[in-house]
């Protein structure tokens, strides 16, 4: 449970605020099918995600304990100041021929290429040596966080300041990176 839960909770937070919490915003308001287009980021998260943590399962399998403990480490702090940085995200001109669901699949999937929560799985998972925890975790932080782009955008951003989310988000990042030092040094 502390995969899933970790996984979780330092997905949804730092996702909050990121290019793809926008592009579910955009899409959302373009296509008005809030149910398609969380269809299409759970399947483009699922995806994404599941070779994400098995790139990180698979490095953790062949990188002795204590290096992989300092390597976690500098890439969760590295994370915890790459979400202090906002996020933007450009907006896209292509038409909308392949409807609400493909659209979204599509452009989730690319856009959480290299992105910080796509980096953030591959190190959930060399952490927790579980693929399959580490993708429910991730793909639920992504599907609540997104969910609320989808469903709740215009009345949260007047609320919420991005600023605060992404320095709690931050913290999440500067957290793992101290415990995963801990267990490098001792």
């Amino acid at each position: 449970m502390e995969a899933i839960f970790s996984s979780f909770a330092l997905v949804a937070a730092s996702e909050m605020g990121d290019k793809t919490q926008l592009l579910a915003f955009s899409l959302a308001s373009r296509f008005r099918k809030p149910w398609h287009v969380m269809a299409g980021i759970l399947v483009a998260t699922l995806a994404n995600h599941a070779l994400a943590s098995s790139v990180g399962a698979w490095v953790s399998s062949h990188v002795p304990e204590r290096m992989m403990a300092g390597i976690l480490a500098v890439t969760f702090v590295a994370f915890g100041l790459w979400t202090l940085k906002p996020d933007t995200m450009e907006e896209s001109t292509g038409s909308n021929r392949f409807g609400p669901f493909l659209t979204t699949t599509v452009l989730f999937f690319l856009a959480e290429m290299g992105d910080k929560t796509q980096l953030a799985t591959v190190a959930l998972a060399a952490r927790y040596h579980s693929m399959v925890l580490v993708t429910a975790g991730t793909t639920l932080g992504m599907l609540v966080s997104d969910g609320l782009a989808v469903w709740l955008g215009e009345r949260m951003s007047g609320k919420v300041q991005a600023r605060w989310v992404r320095v709690t988000a931050a913290c999440l990042f500067f957290i793992f990176g101290a415990l995963s030092a801990w267990r490098a040094l001792r």
